[in-house]
């Protein structure tokens, strides 16, 4: 005799109803929240030429890394403006910055807290397990029903999908530092956030800054996924591509949000990279 099935997505669909009749409220904060921080990201971006963006980065790119960097921001921005493809990665940008503001904003305190407490450590685990296996199409579904179509349902599975690597390795980073340099702080009578924020905190900056830049790469890829349930920017041209076969402006899209991941991967890397060696003695 076969055994019924385990009623997992009813239970699922009854969370999901219970929180639509009585979670409307706090619904329309966070919608408020994040359309009103996409707004003015896509404002300021919108209202700054095409030039005086690509100069911008190419000078961080310049400080941060030299030339070579620089080179490559320059012909990177260059191609997509030169794709007409500025406007898409304007919206693109606004909407990366949105969520990964927000995601780090949850993340890193997540992170801190877990490596300060095996027993959060242990709760938080299976769930950061549970959001970076699941496909990432299944984030729409939820966001969808509780924020309906648009950009802001884009952003909330972006931060979703998104935030387990800052968490991970900020926790990761924190429980990495020395013992020595602990017990040097504790034995020089830091008080726990002392000993936080001006031995553990900077010990492990190199590993929270790679948990930044996984942030951004993911957030990236999540919202060309969003654009399936009108977050815009290049996904659209992505999307209108594989709904009209058109190899070629799929492809300008695609080639477009290949060019701002390698740019923002460039300039993230590169403050781990610098921190890193900061980090390290000097070896005679």
């Amino acid at each position: 005799m076969t055994p019924p099935p385990l009623p997992v997505g009813a239970l699922i669909e009854a969370t999901v109803a219970w929180l639509l009749a009585h979670g409307q409220g706090l619904f329309s904060v966070v919608a408020l929240v994040i359309g009103g921080l996409y707004g003015v990201f896509a404002v300021a971006l919108s209202a700054v030429p095409a030039s005086v963006v690509v100069v911008a980065f190419c000078g961080l790119a310049l400080w941060r890394s030299g030339w070579q960097l620089a080179c490559t921001v320059s012909i990177s921005f260059s191609l997509v403006v030169g794709m007409g493809l500025w406007t898409d990665l304007v919206a693109t940008l606004a909407l990366l910055l949105t969520a990964t503001l927000l995601s780090l904003t949850l993340g890193l305190p997540l992170g801190i807290w877990c490596a300060r407490s095996n027993r959060v450590d242990r709760l938080v685990r299976p769930l950061l397990d549970l959001m970076q296996t699941m496909p990432a199409f299944v984030y729409l579904i939820p966001a969808v029903m509780f924020f309906g179509l648009g950009r802001v349902p884009g952003v909330v599975a972006t931060v979703v999908f998104a935030t387990p690597p800052a968490v991970r390795l900020t926790n990761l980073g924190i429980r990495q530092v020395p013992r020595e340099l602990v017990e040097a702080g504790l034995a020089f009578g830091c008080t726990d956030l002392q000993l936080l924020f001006k031995v553990q905190v900077p010990s492990a900056l190199p590993s929270i800054l790679a948990g930044v830049n996984q942030n951004i790469m993911l957030s990236l890829s999540m919202v060309v996924i969003a654009s399936m349930i009108g977050a815009g920017g290049l996904g659209d041209g992505v999307l209108r591509g594989i709904q009209r076969l058109d190899v070629g402006l799929g492809f300008e899209s695609g080639i477009a949000v290949v060019l701002l991941a390698v740019v923002l991967d460039r300039l993230t890397e590169s403050f781990g990279r610098r921190r890193q060696a900061e980090s390290q003695p000097e070896t005679r």
